[in-house]
């Protein structure tokens, strides 16, 4: 299955105009079913039933498809890639956190800061949790905790990062964590393909089964260190290939089996 957060728009409207008049700007929890919506009661991980009510997706604006709690991501977990910033592979998963005020959704702009010169994408496979868990132990089946699985843009301003030692600045900025299109729940997260174009171009390939710590285990441990609650996200780190954005640019994040998340960039405002 698919799911999706959506907002209505205003009938016969494109995806910049107002919402619909009886949609009161609520989110709502939706199946993706072909080239519709059909709205279901509750969140996808709780006990829900699909409504009567659907969308076209050209009658819709597709949102973040989940509003987590926090964001834990993993850093340097393709070889290649901490071979490319010029580091070791960590001996055990290097964690970070991203505040839920970086989150945007499909199509929602990238703003690139002030502060930084280097601004670059990172895209990865997010899994979405879909019921609590602490301390896992290594005989417990991780995925079952899992919802399903989503693309992610890990974006990193790569100077703050360098000049700050520590990421939370570098990779907390509004507008630096897109999530989406929607979230997929049938997909084997040990062999998916991670790609991101710029403008059409390649910059990154990389399957999840190059992974240092695949998502199982990533789970587990994790939730060794802070309860994973449902909707939370865990993005499960980049492959080789980041790059600089400009602004102009739109970027797509492409997983295998998921989906593609599309997102322009712009420069601030002044």
């Amino acid at each position: 299955m698919k799911f999706c957060r959506f907002l209505p728009l205003a009938s016969g409207s494109d995806a910049s105009s107002k919402l619909s008049a009886d949609s009161g700007s609520r989110a709502r929890y939706a199946l993706l079913e072909g080239e519709e919506v059909r709205e279901i009661s509750a969140a996808p991980w709780e006990k829900w039933e699909a409504g009567a009510r659907s969308w076209p997706l050209t009658d819709v604006r597709l949102l973040a498809p989940v509003q987590p709690r926090k964001i834990v991501c993993v850093g340097k977990n393709y070889a290649a890639h901490a071979a490319e910033l010029g580091t070791e592979v960590p001996k055990e998963p290097l964690i970070f956190l991203k505040p839920s005020t970086s989150l945007i959704g499909p199509g929602d702009e990238i703003v690139l800061p002030r502060y930084s010169q280097r601004v670059e994408h990172e895209g990865e496979l997010a899994m979405v949790i879909g019921r609590r868990c602490s301390q896992l132990a290594d005989a417990d089946d991780a995925l079952s905790y899992v919802l399903g699985y989503a693309c992610l843009n890990d974006v990193t301003a790569r100077d703050l990062q360098k000049s700050d030692v520590q990421f939370t600045r570098a990779k907390g900025f509004d507008t630096f964590c897109p999530v989406g299109p929607h979230i997929e729940t049938q997909l084997d997260p040990a062999n998916a393909l991670v790609e991101t174009y710029v403008n059409g171009a390649p910059r990154q390939s990389g399957s999840t089964s190059l992974m240092v710590y695949p998502c199982a285990f990533l789970v587990r441990w994790i939730s060794r260190m802070m309860t994973l609650e449902a909707g939370d996200v865990i993005a499960t780190g980049t492959p080789a290939g980041v790059g600089p954005l400009q602004p102009g640019d739109s970027v797509e994040v492409r997983v295998a089996g998921v989906g593609v998340l599309r997102n322009p960039v712009r420069a601030p405002h002044v």
